[in-house]
């Protein structure tokens, strides 16, 4: 089976304020395949959202390379990367980044609207999205008026309204207790598996990584198998 995403050899450093150099991806490798879902853990601050961005084509690699379905991403200039990340990956992040003006329908079908889809179809499967995540009386209702749970549902709806290669996600429970995070963790499980969705999720809940087909710990800049 081709992966639908591919790292190979991923270096990505930063300039500290005294002048030094920090090193933070050190050759990281990694395939994804379709309707995967992949656990990334690792010690607070090993670099595990700065490998999300990487795959997210958020920053550019110092070197290597990232592919989906065999193509280099980053040989496209910035907007016609820009165009493409929109319609192709999908993000969660630990705060749902919600816009507070608009519905949760209208959040969800946001990312549709912007890629050119007329109206009646986005609001049609953002309704679905959100119904399959339990949502069905609150798609009128504004971020404000939601729990933190519901809002992290209608994140996840959002990110995969554009039916994306991969959907990546950062600490997506871990603003939540721990009830509503199982509940979450159960739902993404299910989506991933109705919609064989591939997901890669960074995360330090044991409940989260448990569900995953692959755990890999970000250990010194590189990628470990932890569980099979």
């Amino acid at each position: 089976m081709a992966s639908s995403l591919t790292a190979e050899n991923v270096h990505k450093g930063f300039t500290t304020g005294s002048g030094g150099r920090l090193e933070v991806l050190r050759g990281v490798s990694l395939n994804v395949y379709p309707g995967e879902m992949v656990a990334i853990i690792g010690d607070s601050g090993t670099g595990k959202t700065t490998l999300l961005h990487m795959l997210g084509a958020l920053g550019r690699p110092d070197h290597g390379r990232i592919l989906y379905n065999g193509i280099d991403v980053f040989d496209q200039d910035d907007a016609s990367l820009s165009q493409w990340r929109n319609q192709s990956i999908g993000f969660v992040f630990q705060f749902h980044h919600l816009l507070p003006e608009f519905s949760a329908l209208e959040n969800v079908a946001m990312p549709a609207m912007i890629r050119g889809d007329s109206l009646r179809k986005a609001r049609s499967r953002a309704k679905m999205l959100l119904s399959q995540l339990g949502l069905d009386s609150r798609l009128t209702h504004r971020p404000s008026e939601l729990s933190g749970g519901e809002q992290q549902r209608v994140a996840v709806a959002r990110a995969l309204m554009n039916q994306p290669v991969v959907v990546l996600a950062d600490e997506p429970s871990g603003s939540l207790d721990s009830k509503t995070a199982t509940a979450l963790h159960e739902e993404i499980s299910d989506l991933s598996k109705t919609y064989q969705q591939s997901f890669v999720i960074a995360t330090h809940n044991p409940v989260l990584s448990q569900l995953c087909d692959r755990v890999l710990r970000l250990e010194d800049g590189r990628l470990l198998e932890e569980t099979t």
